[in-house]
C-alpha cells in the first residue's frame, strides 16, 4: 500500500490528525509458541513509511506488553529513532478503566512539543469494573441456547465431554486443576502450564485478557462464572466495553476475532481528551 495514494485519495492532500498503528501482536506475545525468529516483528516499522508521507499530528501504537520487553528493545529503539528523526516526541502510556486484566503497551508520538498529558487511572484498583457489572442484565444461558432478543447472545453447543468437564469445575473462578483424573486432557496430565484453559471467570473480579478465541473454553479462562458454557459474543463485547448497539460484521468466528483484537472502547474514551488537547 502506497501512503501517497492515501494522502491523495482519502485525505485530499491534507495533513492527517491521528494515525493509529495496531501491528500484529503475536511476535511480541508471551503466548506465541513459535520460538524462532518471527519476521512479523518488523511490521511495526512499516508505520514509518506512512508517518513520513501523511505527517500525522499524533501517532498511537497499541500492542501487548511484550513489545516493551528486553527481547524487542532493538525494534522499539529503531522505531523511536525513526520517529524522533522526523520531529516526533515519544512517550509511553498505561491501560485503565476496563473490566478486564488487559495489560497493553501504549506508545504515543506527537509532532513537535505538544506531548499529550495523559489522564490518571480513572478508578482505584479495588474499585475496578467487574465481570458482574459488565454482564449485568444478560439472560442466563446453557449450552446451545440463545437469547431471541440479542443475535450476539447465544451459547456455543459444547460436546458432552466438554460439558462433563465444566460440571466439575467450581463456579465463580474455578479452573481445570479441579478436574478428576479421568477427565484431564492427556496434554495436561502432570503439567501445571496453561492453568486458565477450561477456567471460569469470577463475578467480583475483572476478566482475563480476551483473545480471538474468547468464546472457546479450550483457549483460556473463557467459561461463564456460573453457567456451564463459554461466554457469548455479547458477553465478550461487553467485557471489551463495546456498547450493545455496536454493529459487528461477519460470522461468529470473524466477530470473535474483531472483539478479541480490539482496543477497549473505554480505554480510547479515556485517552481521547488528552489527544484532543494536543490537536
Amino acid at each position: 500500500m502506497d501512503p501517497n495514494d492515501i494522502l491523495r485519495e482519502a485525505l485530499d492532500n491534507k495533513q492527517l490528525d491521528v494515525l493509529i498503528v495496531c501491528a500484529p501482536c503475536q511476535p511480541f506475545s508471551s503466548q506465541n509458541r513459535f520460538k524462532g525468529e518471527d519476521s512479523r516483528e518488523n511490521l511495526i516499522l512499516e508505520s514509518v513509511r506512512f508517518v513520513r508521507i501523511l505527517k500525522p499530528k499524533i501517532i498511537l501504537y497499541e500492542n501487548v506488553p511484550g513489545l516493551a520487553g528486553q527481547k524487542f528493545r532493538p525494534v522499539l529503539a529503531e522505531l523511536v529513532f525513526e520517529l524522533e528523526s522526523l520531529g516526533y516526541t515519544c512517550i509511553n502510556a498505561a491501560d485503565f478503566n476496563v473490566p478486564q486484566r488487559r495489560h497493553r503497551c501504549l506508545f504515543l508520538a506527537s509532532f513537535g512539543k505538544g506531548t499529550p498529558a495523559l489522564p490518571p487511572p480513572v478508578t482505584p484498583i479495588d474499585k475496578r469494573h467487574t465481570v458482574a457489572e459488565a454482564l449485568q442484565g444478560l439472560v442466563s444461558l446453557q449450552s446451545g441456547q440463545a437469547d431471541d432478543d440479542d443475535p450476539l447472545h447465544f451459547a456455543r453447543n459444547h460436546n458432552p465431554i466438554a460439558l462433563e468437564r465444566l460440571r466439575h469445575i467450581p463456579k465463580n473462578g474455578g479452573g481445570r486443576l479441579s478436574l478428576p483424573l479421568h477427565l484431564e486432557l492427556d496434554c495436561h496430565k502432570d503439567k501445571k502450564g496453561y492453568p486458565d484453559v477450561y477456567g471460569r471467570m469470577k463475578w467480583e473480579d475483572v476478566a482475563p485478557t480476551l483473545t480471538t478465541g474468547c468464546t472457546d473454553i479450550t483457549r483460556g479462562r473463557f467459561a461463564h462464572p456460573e453457567d456451564d458454557r463459554a461466554i457469548t459474543l455479547r458477553e465478550a463485547a461487553r467485557l471489551q466495553t463495546f456498547p450493545d448497539n455496536y454493529k459487528f460484521d461477519g460470522n461468529s468466528s470473524q466477530i470473535a476475532t474483531q472483539i478479541g483484537n480490539a482496543v477497549p472502547m473505554k480505554l480510547v474514551e479515556a485517552l481521547a481528551p488528552a489527544l484532543r488537547r494536543v490537536l
